[in-house]
This record gives C-alpha cells, structure tokens and sequence, in this order.
C-alpha cells in the first residue's frame, strides 16, 4: 500500500495511524478556537482528528498542541555557528521550519557557498527554505568576495529548497530601473519576492512596489509601517540581537490585518538563542506586550506559509504535515515537545537528533598589507562627519564634529567618545582601505576586528590607536577569519570563524561562551554597547541609512554615494 493509500484510508478512520496525541488543547489557527480533541498522525501528515488504533498513544495532560513555528526571515550566518548548530538550537524551542536568504556567505563564495549551505541542510530536523539574494553586493558602492547576476541565480531556481527572491536591498536600483536589478525581478515575478526598505514613503515606496517587491523587515516606527501595510506590503515584525522593533511596530497589528503580519528574528546570536530562545522568545515578548496570544502563534505559522505559498504548513488540518509543537501554556511558550513530520525531533529543550558536524568553508583573506595606504588622516578641515551609533539599532546616524587633531592628523577623540573606524577589503587584495570615525562604542582605549561586516563582510576594526587596530586586524587575518580584541598591542579575546569568516564549527555552547569572552573583553575596555561586535557589524552596510563605511569610503545612504570625512 503506498502511503497516500495508507494516509487516505487513516483519514477514513480505517486502520492503524503512526501516532495519536491525546489530551492536548488543540491551538486552531485558522478559527482561533482551543480544544481539547485527539490528533492523528500517518506518514508523517495529519490523518484527522479523534480515537483511532495507532501505533503510538502519548498524552499531552493539558499542554497545548500547536502547529511548529516558522521564522519568515532570518539569516542563519548572524547565529555564528554551522547550520545542523543552528538546527540544534532553534528545534528545541519549537522552530520546524525558516526562511532565509544566504546573501551573507554569498558575498564573500558566491554561488559555492549557497550550494555549501543548501547541501547541509539536507536531512536536518528543520525546514530551510531559502530566498536566493538578490543583491550581491548589496550595492556597487563596496568590494565583496562574489557578484552574482541573474545568470547566476537562474541554475539554483530549480533546487527544491528555494522558493524565491530574497531581500532587495538596492531600493534605488530599483526606482531608478537599474537593468541588473530589474532582470532579477523579472525572473523571479512568479515567486515571492522580498523587500528591504528602511524609510521608504510615498512615490518612491510606489514605484519600489510596483516592481514587484511584496514585504519589507526594515520599519523602525508605526507610520511607516502603517502606509508599507496599506499600500499591500506584507510586514514583518522583527525582534533579534540587535534589532529590536516589537515594541514600536506591535500597535500596528489587528484582527483587521494580521494575516499580513510576521513576527521574525532577522539575526540572532548563539548567546541569545542559547539562553533566550528564538521565536518563543519573539511570542512571549508580544503577548506580554498585548498581542493576544493565538494570533501571535498565527504570526509565526500561519501568515508565513501562506506568504510563502508553503503548501499544508502552519495549521493542524486533515493532510497538513505533522509539523508540532506542545507548548505548557500561551504565555512562556516554554516547548515540552517537537514533532517534525510525525517524529519526535526534541523534548524538555532537548535535541533529540544526533549531532552532526560541519565541513569550514574558508573565506578568503587576501589582504594587501603592502599595498595599503597608511591608517593616518591628514588634517584637512574643521569639521568632519562621524558615524552615529543607535543602540539597538542598525541604522545609524550622521553627525557633524570638530575633529582633535594631533601633528596635522585627526586621531581618535576618548573623551567625545569619537574613535577611528577602518574597513579593509578582504576578498581580492585589492588593497582598498576606508576610513572613518564612529561615536558609541565608548572605548577608552584598544580595538575591536571582525570580518563579520554587513554584508561585503570585509574587515572592520574600530579602535583608539593604530597599533591595536592593527593587532587586531592582523590576528583576525591569521585566524582565516573571525574576531578579536587587542589593547596594548596584545589580542585579548578571539573567536576563529572557519566558514567564510562567518560561522564556526564549533558547537553553539563553545561558540557562546567565546562570543561571551569578547564581549566582556570589550566592556572592559570602556565599551558602552550591549553587543559590540553586532554593532560593529552593522558599520559597514551601506544600505541602511544614515551614514556607513565601506572599503571604498564614507558612504551617505541617503545620497547615495561616497562622501568625504570632511564636511567643510
């Protein structure tokens, strides 16, 4: 008998099912209804509902049973750990399935790293549906390790885990009508296609939708949101690490309109999936701000799917795949169990599966030390721009500022809390080298590297002094990749990541307590953030306004283009 024929005969109360989950508060997604009713399961879908012979019989005493969660965006490389760590992490706490989009790998292998992840995720306990990236680089304006046109993207259309365009960051390419860009639009105008637009209103947020980009992760205040929902953007809810914009974006959700509402994470750190979680984090923070409870669990199981055209997944229905969480209760979220198509994938936080490990994916790192320009910044005016750090946020601000200057160089300013930010170009050893200042790490002297730098991911260090911007620059390069701290010369703290400069391979527990490591090296050092190295992160990303650092240069988003240091 096939297991349609088994599935179909199940369904009509014939014969023996997999599983049956008794005693369990039924969470009805589609009706917002709860009740307590038999659920059963047969080749790993739900064959219906009520008492039936099975195989296997486990009682739920009272916990509730929900469809298995499904974060709508986020990018696996910002968790610093391979994907079957990741996998580890998010399942226990009753993710099953997540949208991605590996622009982040990409950008420094190309289409060698997407296939890299893609082949990984094969026979994991956790969906991974992925969102080619549309814009690698994310803009012409910086140096990454790969480009990928449309040509390239077309062969990997085919593979079953992709389901469409990823976030198209370069808005405008797309107001302008950039050819490239619109030729990815154009071939992918049949799948879902993703949006990232910090800021966009009126006309030019028109056209940007009239290219056929449907949802945007990037609003950072209500009315914003508000116009992107009216104008029919699907909007996502983000709440991780860094970003944190629940509590601004909650009022805007209803019984009118959250069917077009995610709740996603984005970007998450090990720390903080180790010890927060990943999307019961997100629930519980939304139903203590208000959010009733089942049309947040809507957020992260129904409205995805159906966003994503993802065909009997989200809900507990006859048919639909045996996708499951039991939950204690609707507010702590706390996960007892894991179904993963009927199996049982995790219990009490616990992965069940075996652990797996990852082959490194070496990232290149060809930099030109010789052909560098010197650190130094000649004096040439009495004013220059700085970057603004906003924390918790990626966006960052445009500040003008005196400069100190010491023997005809402008040097880092301790006491204003300004310090020197450098970007060096990584992948080709084309010796580029951008140069800046920033305002709110609060370092009171050292330096702080990674080549985790959205989303060119090249070098950045910011720092007092040029001898521990390069300490640290130089142990990162001999790492292969990573991060590091360095005060006096000395590295303080590190973390090699042995996957593109990206992600490690070592298990999440170690890779948490190394992040841990770096962080508390940081504060000592006088930084003022919660999590330095994702702000630092954050520096270089030159599609989020205000102001970045590429290796190319300053860079005003709003203008679009590089400017100068000095603002005179």
């Amino acid at each position: 008998m096939s297991g349609d024929e088994r599935l179909l005969k199940a369904a009509r109360g014939e014969g023996e099912v997999d599983l049956l989950l008794v005693g369990g508060r039924v969470v009805n997604v589609f009706t917002g209804e709860i009740s307590e009713r038999p659920v059963a399961v047969c080749r790993g879908r739900i064959a219906g509902f009520g008492e039936r012979p099975a195989r296997r019989v486990v009682d739920l005493r009272g916990s509730f049973l929900c469809p298995g969660f499904i974060d709508g965006h986020v990018h696996i490389e910002s968790s610093m750990v391979s994907l079957p760590e990741f996998a580890r992490a998010v399942v226990p706490r009753g993710t099953t399935a997540v949208v991605t989009d590996y622009h982040e790998i990409a950008n420094v292998l190309g289409a060698e790293g997407l296939t890299y992840m893609m082949r990984l995720a094969e026979d994991l306990p956790l969906e991974v549906l992925v969102m080619l990236p549309s814009c690698v680089p994310a803009t012409p304006m910086e140096t990454a390790g790969a480009v990928l046109e449309v040509e390239d993207l077309l062969p990997l259309r085919g593979e079953q885990a992709v389901i469409g365009l990823g976030e198209v960051m370069n808005f405008p390419g797309v107001i302008r009508g950039d050819p490239s860009v619109w030729a990815k639009l154009e071939a992918f105008r049949d799948l879902p296609v993703d949006g990232h637009a910090p800021g966009l209103r009126g006309r030019e947020l028109d056209a940007y939708l009239a290219a056929g980009v449907e949802s945007d992760h990037e609003c950072v205040d209500l009315e914003e949101a508000r116009e992107k929902l009216e104008k029919g953007m699907y909007i996502y809810i983000r709440e991780g690490s860094t970003a944190k914009n629940l509590e601004a974006l909650l009022p805007l959700v209803d019984s009118r309109n959250q069917a077009r509402c995610l709740l996603v994470t984005d970007d998450k750190q090990p720390g903080d999936l180790l010890v927060n979680g990943h999307l019961d984090a997100v629930l519980r923070k939304a139903v203590e701000g208000g959010l009733d409870p089942v049309t947040a669990l809507r957020m992260v199981t129904l409205n995805p799917a159906r966003r994503f055209r993802l065909a009997r997944r989200g809900g507990i229905a006859p048919g639909w795949w045996a996708d499951l969480v039991v939950l204690e209760d609707l507010r702590g979220f706390r996960t007892l169990k894991v179904f993963k198509r009927g199996s049982l994938v995790a219990e009490e936080g616990t992965f069940l599966g075996p652990r797996r490990p990852a082959p490194p994916a070496p990232g290149a790192m060809k930099i030109d030390w010789n052909g560098l320009p010197p650190l130094d910044i000649p004096a040439k005016g009495d004013r220059v721009r700085v970057i603004g750090v906003v924390p918790d946020q990626i966006i960052t601000e445009s500040l003008v500022e005196a400069p100190r200057v010491e023997e005809g160089r402008v040097v880092s300013d301790v006491s204003r809390d300004i310090l020197k930010a450098c970007v060096f170009e990584r992948h080709r050893g084309t010796g580029n080298l951008g140069l800046g200042l920033v305002r709110g790490f609060g370092l009171r002297e050292g330096a702080l590297a990674s080549t985790v730098a959205h989303d060119s991911h090249n070098l950045v260090v910011v720092g007092v002094d040029d001898r521990d911007i390069l300490a640290a620059a130089r142990r990162v390069e001999a790492m292969g990749g990573g991060q590091a701290v360095a005060r006096g010369g000395e590295v303080l703290a590190e973390l090699p990541l042995d996957v593109a400069g990206l992600m490690s391979t070592l298990p999440l527990e170690e890779v948490a307590a190394r992040v841990r490591g770096l962080q508390e090296a940081a504060w000592a050092l006088g930084c003022t953030l919660r999590e330095p190295f994702m702000a630092l992160s954050f520096l270089a990303l030159p599609v989020i306004p205000e102001l970045k650092l590429t290796d190319r240069g300053l860079f005003d988003v709003g203008s679009f283009r590089h400017v100068s240091l000095f603002a005179d």
